[in-house]
């Protein structure tokens, strides 16, 4: 039976964003089911410093600060940079800093003549740091667990590795938007992650990120990106990664949680913003994001018309079940180690929200500039 020219039309479509799903799937993602993060001997653990950037965060430093701050880790200090607050969170930071002798405080203030912003911050912070080694995350972040700067530390036991990434998935709650905002931030580990181990890395999450400060001084910090309010994260490992200078770390004790935000208004501000940065990384980079964006998006428009026409709709149908039990078959083991089990059962949905949602800010990212970075 002949197949008409329409339906030949979106199956080539289909076929096509199948083959590049597949590339994806088998050649980065598969990678990261036999990775086993490194254990560094316990004479081996390097001096951390560990960097917060905080600006009118008071409940969360109130909440969170003394489970960093009470690490089991033999020497490490906590650098809280108060950015230009105005909720008292000086005086906070003052009563803990008397209770914890770990804790250094440095605090920007607001100047008339520039709008200071994150990667200011940070700058800094890294440079009040008197160790060699340093760990970033965010005020509104929870460590798993008290070995949190143990794990991250410990791929430095290399002296190859100058950057460690690391996770930091989201409190699950109700609803269709943390579902997706969980799923989503599966999906960029699992992404990011792969491309490490593949020697590609393009980019890290701040809320769990280590890097030597000799590479942040000897690459010139933030310089090449200083004017992007976003991307002290994602950029500065887009610069500066290697094929053989970054490490993973995805061991449960590592992670840092942070609350979700709860409203679409909010979640599609946050996004904008992250997005924004994407348009500055390498072109090899553009590249295989762009790819993976476009063909899930074609792969999945090609698949929702074919189901409208005989026989497209047979033929779409095993396409599509092959490639979502390709995904099973990988994404299992890692959905479970990313704290994403339950999404699993809702796969095929949540990823195709997923590739819309990669397309939609992809492109309001390319077309916008992030002026703020709160």
């Amino acid at each position: 039976m002949s197949i008409p020219l329409l339906q030949q039309v979106l199956l080539a479509v289909l076929a096509f964003g199948f083959v590049v799903q597949l590339f994806y799937l088998l050649v980065y993602h598969l990678k990261l089911n036999s990775y086993k993060a490194e254990e560094a001997p316990e004479k081996e653990c390097v001096p951390v410093s560990v960097i917060i950037a905080a600006r009118n965060e008071r409940d969360n430093l109130e909440r969170f600060l003394p489970k960093i701050l009470t690490q089991n880790y033999p020497d490490f200090e906590v650098i809280v940079v108060n950015d230009c607050s105005v909720d008292d969170s000086n005086y906070l930071l003052d009563e803990l800093q008397a209770q914890y002798s770990k804790l250094k405080i440095v605090t920007v203030t607001e100047s008339r003549q520039f709008k200071t912003g994150k990667k200011f911050a940070i700058t800094m912070g890294i440079k009040a740091a008197k160790h060699p080694y340093l760990l970033f995350t965010d005020a509104d972040c929870e460590p798993e667990s008290e070995n949190w700067i143990s794990c991250m530390a410990a791929s430095f036991s290399n002296p190859e590795h100058q950057i460690v990434l690391g996770y930091s998935p989201y409190v699950k709650t109700k609803g269709l938007l943390n579902a997706l905002i969980r799923f989503e931030t599966i999906k960029t580990a699992i992404n990011y992650f792969s491309a490490a181990l593949k020697g590609n890395a393009y980019m890290g999450v701040g809320r769990n990120l280590a890097y030597r400060k000799d590479l942040f001084f000897n690459n010139k910090g933030f310089a090449s990106h200083m004017h992007i309010m976003s991307g002290d994260d994602d950029l500065f490992v887009n610069e500066n990664a290697t094929r053989n200078n970054v490490a993973v770390e995805i061991r449960t004790d590592s992670f840092t949680w942070s609350e979700p935000k709860a409203s679409f208004g909010e979640w599609f501000r946050q996004k904008r913003r992250h997005m924004g940065a994407g348009k500055f990384y390498k072109a090899r980079h553009k590249r295989l994001l762009g790819l993976d964006a476009i063909s899930g998006l074609l792969f999945y428009s090609a698949f929702t018309a074919c189901l409208f026409f005989k026989p497209a709709f047979i033929i779409a149908l095993v396409v599509f079940v092959l490639r979502l039990g390709l995904q099973l078959l990988i994404y299992s083991k890692q959905f479970r180690q990313l704290k994403g089990k339950d999404l699993l059962w809702t796969l095929p949905f949540l990823d195709a929200l997923y590739y819309l949602y990669l397309n939609f800010f992809g492109l309001i990212g390319s077309l916008t500039t992030t002026r703020r970075w709160k």
